[in-house]
This record gives structure tokens, sequence and C-alpha cells, in this order.
């Protein structure tokens, strides 16, 4: 490897001009360059194929870039870089020193649990099965991983009756030595006892071979062998010794029900799948060897830079296949960036041919998507689990009290999203949080009246919300109350006496949060002002950059994009958008139904209700004929013709 070192610094000066590289005295090659801060710590690596133009791009516009690295760059106060031959050794040397310095604003890939794996200690003279978790030792064959121990010894113990394989601690069989009697599993016959010598060393390495050729897909020789010997006990007439052989045949084929068949006999192929959104993502493995799905192991991450599904991929193709086993096939979701120097680098460690592509149809398509949902829940529940933890939830509120300057933590929070399809059939939605979880039974939908944009909807869909609340305070006799009147309503507070339930709108939020910017808020403050409510308090958080933003104000505050204060507004606003998307879809299914079939002579809901019901959609019985048509109870030749005629003029 060709190397050349270059540097700039300037130490203790905040602003990324001061440490900006002279003009050209950056080399125009491939190569990796480091940030540091002011106490020399390396915060970020990264590679380019021309060093000049890279960094310079840190440097032209600093308001065009994204915040995360913004951040890093008012942190960093020098940059050093190092100029490669070629690209695949780029990638090495940004592998290697990512894991050298771990930077704190690169992408780093992390469990989302310690996944089990099913071990077999080859090392030893005396080999062990057993599940084992955590860095790979020397002289171990590893299975799996699996999603659940449990998974491994229910597997270990079907097996153990072909190949009766040592599992006991290294204490337990030495005292079997010592004393000369084996363990429980040695009189039953799961283990073959070497403790006490009932097999050679030699006989009992020869078992676990074979335990791991099986579990390996090597397969078919131990089904066929254990067949003809129970043929040949059967035929001897040594009927009991038939019947355990084939118990143990039966015991093998329950371990292979375990291990889904998905692709061909000679499929080797990790399938990899991402889930994401602005803030984190998932990524979930299936192991498939011998055309089985031997493993899942699953990663979650937190984007500390604006990346794309290929980029992602690209450093968690680096990261996990550095150490670890390399198939033939690895199947992604995106190519990343650099595919043809990425295969190079992973050719090279495999010592053998390696292909990465992205499956486009058939069984390796299906498996994709497959993957892709697990990908999906494990990010979902990885949400649940950090949004469940009170320590975790108390902090975000705090941070959000203090980016925002409220007088207290908003234990209280409602977000609003306003959905549309090009003006038409406008909803809103208004979900609510407390203490950091979704309090899901008092979300409500509004129909907005408005047709102005955006902006005009929140502000109406705010002053209705708040206008309930006002009526509802005053049915209390709460407003007469803090006003200084008398107000003697027996039924004060916000619970409903006649039903027991709290009032739809009685609870005031501490924290109203919009599905937007700088306009979206200020109309939203707009309609607290018109009501005269003044303790409540409103920001937006908009999509792109998940800005926060308050009314009035020209500038965003922008929270740390790893806090859990802006973690958990934007759960909220996910939330919210989620609401009003579905509450659209149904409006405007219903409209779609009630356009086509309303009007049509003699037919009335039970009659409407029948028809869709007998076609399953719009569409289905606008293709239907006539005598199809009258197939339907209740639909009558006449009727059947008019309809026909009806919905044909209306699919011209």
């Amino acid at each position: 490897m060709r190397l050349s070192v270059g540097r700039t610094r300037l130490l203790n000066v905040p602003s990324p001009l001061s440490f900006r590289p002279r003009p050209g005295s950056i080399p125009d090659s491939p190569g990796v360059y480091r940030f540091r801060d002011a106490h020399r710590r390396v915060i970020y690596v990264g590679k380019a194929k021309s060093l000049r133009q890279r960094l310079n791009s840190y440097f032209a516009d600093f308001a065009g870039l994204h915040p995360r690295t913004q951040t890093m760059l008012t942190v960093a106060a020098d940059v050093d870089w190092t100029v490669v031959s070629t690209e695949v050794e780029a990638l090495q040397l940004e592998y290697s020193w990512i894991k050298e310095y771990d930077p704190r604003f690169n992408v780093k890939y992390r469990d989302d649990k310690s996944y089990p794996y099913l071990a077999v200690t080859m090392g030893e003279d005396f080999p062990r099965v057993q599940v084992m978790r955590g860095a790979r030792r020397k002289g171990t064959r590893y299975f799996g991983p699996y999603s659940h121990a449990w998974a491994i010894r229910e597997t270990v113990d079907l097996l153990l009756r072909v190949f009766p394989v040592r599992t006991c601690s290294a204490g337990v069989f030495k005292r079997a030595g010592q004393i000369g009697r084996p363990c429980l599993l040695g009189y039953i016959d799961k283990c073959s006892a070497p403790c006490v010598g009932r097999v050679t060393p030699q006989e009992h390495r020869e078992l676990a071979e074979d335990f791991c050729d099986f579990m390996a897909g090597n397969t078919a020789r131990f089904t066929r062998r254990l067949e003809k010997e129970m043929r040949e006990a059967a035929a001897e007439q040594e009927y009991e010794r038939a019947a355990r052989i084939r118990d143990d045949l039966q015991a093998l084929q329950r371990a292979l029900e375990k291990q889904a068949v998905v692709l061909g006999d000679a499929t080797d192929a990790d399938v990899i799948a991402l889930a994401e959104d602005p803030l984190e993502a998932a990524v979930q493995v299936f192991y498939v060897r011998g055309g089985r799905i031997r493993g899942q192991r699953g990663w979650v991450l937190d984007k500390v830079e604006e990346t794309t599904p290929g980029e992602l991929v690209e450093h968690f193709l680096l990261q996990i296949y550095a150490e670890g086993d390399i198939p033939r096939e690895v199947l992604v979701p995106a190519l990343p960036p650099e595919v043809e120097a990425v295969t190079e680098l992973l050719c090279e460690q495999r010592g053998a041919k390696v292909e990465v592509r992205v499956p486009q149809r058939g069984d390796k398509k299906s498996l994709m998507e497959t993957v892709e949902r697990n990908a999906k829940e494990s990010l979902a529940q990885h949400k649940i689990r950090r949004a469940s933890d009170l320590t975790t939830r108390s902090k975000a509120l705090q941070e959000i009290a203090e980016a925002l300057d409220l007088d207290q933590a908003p234990l209280r929070i409602e977000c609003y999203d306003v959905s549309h399809l090009q003006g038409e059939n406008v909803v809103a939605s208004m979900v609510v949080f407390e203490d950091g979880l979704a309090r899901k039974s008092e979300y409500r939908r509004f129909q907005i009246r408005t047709k102005e944009g955006d902006v005009a909807s929140i502000h109406e869909v705010i002053k209705r919300r708040f206008r309930r609340y006002l009526e509802e305070r005053s049915n209390t006799g709460e407003l007469t109350a803090d006003s200084g009147e008398s107000g003697d309503d027996p039924a004060g507070g916000p619970i409903d006496p006649e039903t027991g339930r709290p009032r739809k709108f009685a609870y005031p939020p501490n924290l109203v949060v919009v599905d937007g910017a700088g306009p979206q808020a200020a109309a939203a403050q707009r309609a607290l002002d018109e009501l005269g409510v003044d303790d409540v308090s409103v920001c937006g958080l908009a999509k792109r950059l998940e800005e926060v933003w308050l009314p009035g104000d020209d500038q965003p505050v922008v929270m740390p994009r790893s806090s859990e204060g802006l973690y958990l507004l934007q759960r909220v606003r996910d939330e919210a958008h989620r609401f009003a998307i579905a509450y659209h879809r149904a409006k405007r299914s219903k409209t779609v139904k009630e356009s086509a079939l309303d009007g049509v002579p003699g037919l009335g809901p039970a009659r409407q209700q029948a028809l869709l019901k007998h076609f399953g959609s719009v569409k289905r019985l606008r293709d239907a004929s006539v005598a199809e048509i009258c197939e339907v109870p209740g639909i009558g030749q006449a009727t059947a013709e008019v309809i026909v005629s009806r919905l044909k003029g209306e699919g011209q």
C-alpha cells in the first residue's frame, strides 16, 4: 500500500474555516481522512475517490450541510488525510481506523439484542457442544445465530440421540473422570461418555465432526445411513434396534424441519434488509446455507449523518464481514456506491468469489421481502422498548423543556397533522402522548372545512379543538372559577358524571406540536391567541431536517439528532401522520364507493352493501356483466342494467 500523509491544524478555534486546508494542498487522489477535535481525538473517519473534492465539500457551503455534519465541523479542530493507491485500500483503511478510533460521528451498528450461537469447541481434546454469546473464539465452530437460546437447546436435544457429543462443562467432565461414573446424559445414551473412556478421543472427535457436518447442511448421508441400518436391523429381525434407529431418524427429520427450506440445495447466501426512518435504522440478516435458513440476526443504529440505503449497506458489509463468515452470495436491498471495490474486498477476505446483488424476482426476491418485514418489526419493537423506558422518557421530556425554554416538562403533548390528496378530502388528526407514551383513547379526527391549504387547515383544527376545550371548561364551571365568578355546577371537573369517562376535550396539553415548519407553528399560535389561550406552548417539527420551529422565530431550534427529546418529538409526529393517513384513506375509499353507487334508482344502502360484499370492490362490479350482477340477491334484471349503464358511463 502506497501511503502519503497530509495535515492542516489550528486548535481552539470554533470556526470550521480556521482549519480549512490551503487551496491546492489536498491531493486529487483516493484516500481516507480524519477529523479530530481540540483534544486530538478522532471524531469522524471517511473515504473518498478524490480527497480534494470530498474535503472541499465540507467547507464550500456550511449552511447547506446536514445538521449532524455541521455539528461535527464545529466540534472539529483539525483534519488530516492519507492517500492510498486504490478504492479497495481506502475501504480497508477506513474500516481499520473506524475500528481503532471508534469515532463518535460515524455510523455504528449494534446488536438489538445478544444473539446466541450453537458452538462446537473443536479446539479442545474432547469437543463440547454448547450455547455461546459474544466474541468468537479460535478453534470453535459456530452455527446460527438463533433468535432464542431455547431453540438451540431443542435442536441439540434432538441431535444428541444420533451424535452423542459431550455437552458438560470442564468441571463436570473432570469430576466424572475422577469418580469413574458419567453424568445422567451418559446413562440415557445422549453422551458417549468420553470422560470414563467409553469412546476414544478420536472416536469422540469423529462424532463431533459428524455433528458439525449435519449442522452445516450435509444431512443426506446421515439420513441415508440410518435408513440403511434400520432396514438391515429389520431384516435380521432385530426389531428393538430397528425401532431405536427409527426414532433417531425421526429426531434428525424433526431437527431438519426446524430449518425451513427456502432456496435451492446449493444456495449459500446472506439476505440483508433495511428498515429506516430519519433518525434510526434496523438491519436484519437471514443466513441461508444449503438452501435452509440456518440463523437470523439483527442490528439497530442511530443515524449520525444523512445516508442513503446504499451507503448504509456499504458500512454494514465492511463492519460485519471484517471477521465473519462470508458466503458466496450476499443479497442486499440496495447496491453500495462503490460496489466493485466492496465486492473485491469481500472476495479477498473470503479467498473465493463473492457476488453482491439486489434480487429482482423469484424465491430470493420473496425471501428479501420476508427479511424486510422482520426489519420493520425489529425497528418498531426497538422504538417501543426505547419509548417504554421510564428514565429515557423522563430525559426526553426534560430535553424538550430545555430546548423550547418551557417552564416545566411537557407531560401531555398533542400533535396535529393534515392529510389530503390534491386538496380533496382534507382531514386532520390529533394524537396524545402523556409521560412520553401514546394515549390512543384520546386520539381525535377532524374533517377540515377550509380549502386554503395546510397552514389554514392547521389554524382551523387548532381553533376547533381549543374552542371545545373552552366549552368544556365553561360547562364544568372552571372558567367562572378562574375568573373569580361563582360556579355551582355539580358536575365540575373533567369527568362526565353520566358516563364516568373523561370529557373529550377537557384536558389541555402542555405542548402542541404541528407537522410543519414556521408557518404552521405560527398558524397554531395565532389560533390560540384568538381564543385567549395563553398557557399552552406551540412548536412545529419539519420533516426534511428534523428541525424544531417556534412561532415567530426566523431560525429553527436544532436539537442533537441523537437526543431522546428529538426522538420523542419525531415519534409523536410520525404517529399523528399515520393516524391522519389512515383516516384520509378510509374517507377517500368511502367517497369513491358512494360516488359510484349513489343515485342509482332502486339501489339503497342495503343493496349497495350486498353488491360490494359480492364483488369485493367497485372496480370488479364495473367489469361485471348484467347476468353476473343479477346473481346478487335482491338485484333484478332492470336494476342490473341500470347499474351497468351507470358504472360503464362513469368509467369512460
